[in-house]
């Protein structure tokens, strides 16, 4: 069993302020696989202090850009070193398939990483532009102590689309790990001693809900950047706005993949197979909501089903495996007691329902409901396991509307042999990032984010950086 005694604080590691701590299980075998120090409001305090010192007196907002940006390449350099490594405990803290870690677990945020220092090497953090009285110059600097909040589904990706781009602005940040994927970020907080990024310039510290509040409302943070579920975002929401603290909420989702009537169903599922079933469901931009016209509905959910059918569900580190196991024994119950409002709703499981496919481990069997209409639960709430609900639609137009009508818009795709005319239906549907005739990826060079109920602001891109900079005007005379 792996074990950690201290915790990532101001640059190096210290011992917690209490002896609580943290048990990590495994989805697949419900063994404790690691244990961890729990991080209490005291550790925050500490970590606060010392970004907060970093900030105001240290060396790293003061360095020029591209100076930055050399340091996170070599950040980057570390990390593609170690990415079999991170790949491995995250599928043993979480769950996650092999496969998939191996693709996107750990490459992703490597690409992160160099992406935003190859942007720091050329950013202009000054422009000049004409005033009324005469020139104005536009400055662009560090908004200030960062408080990076992350889920457990994909950790190390959710760290590095907020440490990435805050730490080429020059911010100071204290990461906090979701209690159930605290492993891996001790693998980042080597990398960052070892890549010399200043003292108490990054700190980590796994925690629980407390913790994290107490953090959120930390008079010494200027900023908070969650991703999460909807709920916990408006409740962090809530108290940035009562301090008039910047926040970027990444939350929650229900995507539609609409199927037009000259999409080529084999291919289609090819994809969709990834798209909606990605860290088996476990993901806030998968496309569970599946729109099929009524004429070509029963043929849909027959490839959605045999393509779900496909999948190999088992054992996380087995290459082999499609659809691992939920992340703990609470996410297994809530996917369940979905998949039982959805027969009760009236919804025909034509693939899976409530019988497990093992005695051991938080698995759920995959599961698809036909007869569907988009007002049942089972269609407006995000369920984050491999539960998928095929939906009929009239005509274009109300596939579109039927895509449109949710809380959320974080996501979706369109699938059709036109892809111009998948283009005409991608600029109709309000979600943050979409794809024609595939999932969009989530480059690290584009903004990601949603609309309505899923989050505020975006990360990624030059608009990401934007997200962890103050703009100042100043204005002169002669």
């Amino acid at each position: 069993m792996l074990q950690h005694d201290t915790l990532f604080i101001g640059g190096d590691w210290v011992a917690p302020a209490s002896t609580g701590t943290i048990d990590v299980v495994s989805p697949h075998t419900e063994e404790i696989v690691a244990r961890v120090p729990d991080g209490t409001p005291a550790d925050m305090d500490r970590a606060v202090a010392a970004a907060r010192a970093a900030f105001d007196h240290g060396p790293w907002p003061r360095m020029t850009m591209p100076e930055r940006a050399a340091v996170v390449a070599r950040l980057a350099e570390l990390y593609a070193a170690r990415q079999a490594e991170i790949a491995d405990i995250i599928t043993l803290e979480m769950g996650s398939p092999i496969t998939f870690s191996q693709l996107a677990q750990a490459p992703q945020p490597l690409g992160m990483l160099q992406y935003f220092a190859q942007l720091g090497e050329t950013f202009e953090v000054e422009d000049q532009r004409p005033g009324m009285f005469g020139p104005v110059t536009v400055r662009r600097e560090p908004v200030g102590v960062v408080a990076a909040i992350v889920p457990w589904n994909v950790p190390q990706f959710v760290i590095m689309t907020k440490l990435a781009p805050a730490l080429i602005a020059g911010c100071t940040v204290v990461i906090k790990p979701a209690p159930e994927t605290p492993l891996d970020s001790y693998l980042l907080g080597e990398m960052i001693k070892e890549a010399g990024i200043p003292d108490g310039v990054v700190s980590i510290v796994a925690a629980g809900r407390e913790a994290g509040e107490h953090l959120v409302a930390h008079p010494g943070v200027d900023k908070v950047a969650f991703t999460g579920s909807t709920a916990a975002g408006r409740r962090i929401g809530a108290i940035c706005g009562e301090q008039l603290k910047r926040c970027s909420l990444e939350l929650g989702g229900k995507s539609a993949a609409i199927i037009l009537d000259d999409c080529d169903l084999p291919s289609a599922m090819g994809f969709l197979s990834i798209a909606s079933l990605l860290n088996s469901g476990q993901a806030c931009v998968a496309q569970t909501r599946i729109l099929a016209s009524r004429s070509r509905y029963d043929e849909v959910v027959q490839a959605v089903a045999e393509m779900v059918t496909g999948q190999t569900v088992g054992d996380p580190g087995d290459p082999t495996t499609a659809i691992g196991p939920m992340v703990a024994q609470r996410q297994q119950e809530r996917v369940e007691n979905y998949i039982r409002i959805g027969l009760d709703e009236g919804a025909k499981a034509v693939v899976g329902g409530l019988d497990r496919p093992f005695d051991r481990g938080w698995y759920v069997s995959p599961t698809v409901f036909a007869n569907a209409a988009n007002d049942m639960r089972i269609a407006r709430e995000e369920i984050f396991g491999p539960v998928l609900t095929v939906i009929p639609y009239d005509d274009e137009a109300d596939a579109v509307r039927i895509a449109n009508d949710s809380d959320y818009g974080l996501s979706g795709s369109v699938w059709t042999a036109d892809t111009d005319h998948g283009m005409d239906v991608a600029r109709r549907v309000r979600a943050g990032t979409y794809g024609v005739n595939m999932m969009n990826t989530l480059e690290p060079g584009t903004p990601f984010g949603g609309y309505k109920a899923s989050g505020l602001g975006r990360e990624l891109g030059p608009e990401g950086l934007a997200a962890y900079l103050e703009y100042k005007s100043i204005a002169r005379l002669g």
